[in-house]
């Protein structure tokens, strides 16, 4: 008898306990995101399955947005094919997925120049600390709002292309 009851207790509480999660750590059960497709010129993100975008973000991009990232701080947002490699959620920047720039061929063209070529690339959201100002804020990164990150970041698993157009 006790343990029906108990059983219908946790049932019952499910439902709020639910409702206490935050949105971005509610587990995601739409079709599956194969692909990132960032077009820096139209400042925007779409997250794809196959050939068919599920969503599309409006973006902000690095502070000197034309060409690829090739050294810290140009303020470029790189450019080419990357993984998600990795994801923060006690970032700067409410939550970040982390972009697998610098690749091999990112470190070497740096090398050959004696400069960095930076790192720590993210998809993230505002700032937390601090108001961004105008368009194209970021170091380097790919902005949305964020309730787009939370969204973003359900949808999206490490491993993940993405590809980074001009």
């Amino acid at each position: 008898m006790m343990d029906r009851r108990t059983t219908l207790l946790a049932l019952a509480a499910l439902p709020f306990a639910t409702a206490c999660t935050p949105a971005w750590q509610r587990p995601y059960r739409g079709p599956e995101v194969t692909r990132i497709i960032v077009q820096k010129s139209a400042r925007t993100m779409y997250l794809m399955n196959g050939d068919k975008a599920l969503k599309a973000y409006h973006i902000e991009l690095g502070f000197d947005p034309l060409g690829h990232k090739q050294f810290e701080g140009d303020g470029k947002t790189p450019e080419g094919v990357y993984f998600i490699n990795r994801r923060k959620d006690d970032s700067d920047f409410h939550l970040s997925l982390g972009i697998s720039y610098p690749n091999d061929r990112d470190r070497a063209f740096a090398k050959e120049q004696g400069k960095s070529p930076g790192g720590d690339i993210f998809i993230h959201g505002g700032p937390n600390s601090w108001s961004r100002k105008g368009k194209d804020w970021t170091a380097g990164c790919v902005s949305v709002t964020d309730k787009e990150i939370e969204e973003v970041w359900r949808m999206v698993r490490n491993g993940t292309e993405i590809v980074i157009l001009p």
